[in-house]
């Protein structure tokens, strides 16, 4: 068993020897075939390639049927994320379905409760916001209402949740709003549930502040802040905003107008309001009376003893 055993390697490793030197003559063969540069020898590759190629896709089709099996099962998978993702979405719609008709059932009970009547002299005109100041320090805009609509000077401006402005500058077509933010607007305001009266005087900031406070102890962060109506300007219970505290522990006004995205404003058409007819009227005192006041009685010398 053992002469056997060597007599058939002594056969197979000549024979071993003898196959890998042909293949590596034949591979050599063709690098330099491959690599001659010269017509006749690009014909015959070009032949050589449409002979083999076209008769490889046997060969080919379990590595497509595995990329395209792969393909599949990754499809799969991202169908079955994207089915989760729906129902998850789907959850929340129902909830939210189910808090939006709590809200409306709650909100038509409470219009039931509060049967409030508002002041048929306060309407209000919808405006185009055309364009607005671009300035640090000029905070305006500019609106596609005028006279012609009868716009008047000094009437107040909102975007529908909070105050905005007041009117400062009347076209036949245009309108010119001066922003609560501008540093010529000052606003009498009240605090609310505290009953405090301030001043809100812009900075020309985001945020402006709260100036001539009668008890700061009495007003807290969150406290909503609406317009007195003092002056005659702006019409009462406006809202303008919350009152928030800066990192330096001044009070400052977090305005309720989005004024990052201000496209349409609400002019309040209060007929009732004192009507300016130049911006110093709105903080001169009343007009003066045309006659002069009388001169002070001339003062007579004593009469002497002689």
């Amino acid at each position: 068993m053992a002469s056997d055993r060597s007599n058939s390697d002594d056969f197979t490793t000549p024979l071993k020897r003898l196959l890998l030197a042909v293949l590596v003559i034949v591979l050599l063969g063709i690098f330099l075939l491959w690599r001659i540069d010269s017509p006749r020898m690009e014909r015959f590759r070009a032949q050589v390639i449409d002979r083999v190629v076209p008769n490889m896709d046997w060969a080919m089709a379990p590595v497509t049927g595995t990329i395209k099996l792969v393909r599949d099962v990754q499809s799969y998978k991202r169908l079955g994320q994207q089915n989760d993702e729906l129902r998850r979405e789907l959850r929340q719609m129902t909830a939210w379905k189910e808090a939006a008709l709590q809200l409306e059932q709650e909100n038509a009970r409470l219009r039931d409760l509060n049967n409030v009547r508002l002041d048929p002299r306060l309407t209000y005109i919808t405006a185009v916001v055309l364009a607005d100041s671009g300035s640090p320090f000029r905070q305006s805009a500019l609106i596609n209402v005028g006279s012609r609509d009868g716009i008047v000077d000094g009437w107040a401006t909102m975007d529908g949740i909070g105050l905005v402005g007041r009117v400062s500058g009347v076209g036949r077509n245009t309108s010119r709003v001066i922003l609560l933010t501008d540093a010529t607007s000052r606003i009498p305001a009240e605090i609310q549930p505290s009953g405090q009266r301030a001043l809100i005087a812009g900075d020309n900031t985001a945020a402006p502040p709260i100036d001539f406070l009668e008890n700061p102890d009495l007003v807290r962060p969150g406290d909503r802040i609406v317009t007195t109506g003092d002056g005659e300007v702006f019409p009462p219970g406006l809202l303008i905003g919350q009152v928030a505290e800066d990192p330096g522990g001044r009070l400052r006004v977090r305005l309720a107008a989005d004024y990052e995205r201000l496209e349409f404003l609400r002019v309040l058409r209060d007929h009732g309001a004192r009507r300016v007819s130049n911006p110093s009227g709105l903080i001169l005192p009343e007009d003066l009376p045309d006659s002069a006041p009388p001169e002070p009685a001339p003062v007579e010398a004593p009469a002497s003893d002689g």
